[in-house]
């Protein structure tokens, strides 16, 4: 039997998006770099800003934000639902962080994070 380890986002700029969805989920953050993983980074001609892998840790799953070149912007296949306490505060939040509104229903509202990845926003009941 298995157990999630991390989600991981194929996408182009990893950085970015990883900062964007450490401010989307309570209690997340983007892991912090230490001088080995800067200089193990440099010798490979990258910086934090320029990493294919950023990982972000919080109190659920890891995610992996990696970058894919040459990938598909097609419909996500899987994707995140994001239950909040007030959906149109959050969806206005979210918008200043450079997500998307991508269509509304009367339960949910399905948006787009900044490279076009869906999810939903849930107002918990």
């Amino acid at each position: 039997m298995g157990k999630i380890r991390e989600i991981v986002f194929d996408c182009d700029r990893p950085s970015v998006l990883a900062r964007f969805w450490a401010n989307v989920l309570d209690g997340y953050h983007v892991r912090p770099y230490d001088d080995a993983e800067i200089a193990r980074l440099a010798a490979k001609g990258f910086s934090p800003d320029t990493d294919p892998v950023v990982m972000v840790d919080g109190p659920g799953p890891l995610l992996c934000f990696q970058q894919v070149p040459g990938r598909q912007h097609g419909n996500n296949r899987v994707h995140l639902d994001v239950v909040v306490v007030d959906r149109r505060a959050e969806i206005s939040r979210l918008c200043a962080l450079g997500a998307t509104v991508d269509r509304e229903s009367p339960d949910y509202t399905v948006m787009q994070d900044p490279e076009g990845n869906q999810f939903c926003i849930v107002e918990s009941k």
